[in-house]
C-alpha cells in the first residue's frame, strides 16, 4: 500500500461541498451546480481508475441540484481511500496533487 497522507485532501473536499451547500438555489442553478457535478465526476473518474486501471469508469449522474455537495463528498472521499490503499505510491502522489489542484482552480 501506498500509504500517502490524504488529510489536506479530505479537507479540500469537505470545504468544497461545505460551499456548494451553502449555496442559494440561484447561484447553484447559474453555473455553481453544474461545476460541482463535474468535479464531483472527475473525482469519482480518478478513484475509478486508480482502483481499477483497466476497468471502464462509470459516469455519476446529475442527481440534482440539492445533492451536488453530497456528490462532490462521497467521490473526494472515494478518491482519498483510494489514494490511502494504491499500490503504486508515485501514482497515489500524481493524484493526490492532481485532486488538490482541481479542487483549488474551481470557483463556485
Amino acid at each position: 500500500m501506498a500509504g500517502v497522507d490524504t488529510g489536506e485532501l479530505d479537507e479540500a473536499v469537505e470545504s468544497f461541498a461545505e460551499r456548494l451547500r451553502a449555496l442559494p438555489e440561484s447561484r447553484l442553478r447559474r453555473g455553481a451546480g453544474a461545476a460541482g457535478l463535474e468535479v464531483a465526476r472527475e473525482l469519482a473518474g480518478r478513484a475509478q481508475r486508480l482502483e481499477q486501471p483497466f476497468g471502464g469508469v462509470r459516469r455519476m449522474p446529475d442527481a440534482g441540484l440539492w445533492v451536488v455537495g453530497d456528490q462532490v463528498a462521497v467521490a473526494g472521499h472515494d478518491l482519498s481511500r483510494a489514494i490511502g490503499e494504491a499500490a503504486d505510491a508515485e501514482a497515489a502522489r500524481r493524484e493526490l496533487a492532481a485532486a488538490l489542484e482541481l479542487l483549488r482552480r474551481v470557483t463556485v
